[in-house]
């Protein structure tokens, strides 16, 4: 095979793998709904920053619930001071407006400089459509209101 035609080979190869991949992530982004980041200040230090929510609806009558802190700022005790560990409860309540079903998932999240892990949980919703409210237990915070269709 001439350098050329492998070089062809090479850019085709190269092409179609990246369309697969756009297309891979395009469809796993399909049931995936983002609320607005709910700021909010945190325990643990003179801590704030904000939290990320979505729901996940490719599953008929339930949605996945993910919350996910952004890098927080601020100081905090102990050595590593401007590098603090901070920790803040949120809550998303949603309501079924169909069904009028309604519920909470509440989880304590702890976050840093990296932001935090991912905490997620199964809410047996009910097909329909969805209001939430994000909140926290820090009154220094701004809820935040989302809407989403469950399947």
């Amino acid at each position: 095979m001439s350098p050329h035609g492998f070089s062809r080979l090479s850019l085709r190869a190269v092409a179609l793998l990246s369309l697969s991949a756009a297309a891979a992530a395009t469809a796993g982004a399909a049931g995936a709904v983002e609320f607005p980041q709910t700021p909010s200040m945190f325990y643990g230090g003179l801590c704030g920053g904000s939290i990320r929510t979505w729901a996940d609806t490719d599953s008929p009558g339930r949605a996945v619930f993910n919350i996910q802190a952004a890098p927080i700022t601020g100081v905090g005790p102990g050595t590593y001071s401007m590098a603090p560990l901070c920790e803040v409860w949120t809550n998303v309540d949603w309501h079924n407006t169909t069904t009028g079903a309604a519920g909470r998932y509440a989880v304590n999240v702890v976050s840093g400089i990296y932001g935090s892990i991912q905490y997620s949980e199964f809410q047996e919703t009910g097909s329909g459509h969805v209001e939430v409210t994000v909140s926290t237990a820090n009154p220094l915070s701004i809820p935040q209101h989302g809407a989403f269709d469950v399947p």
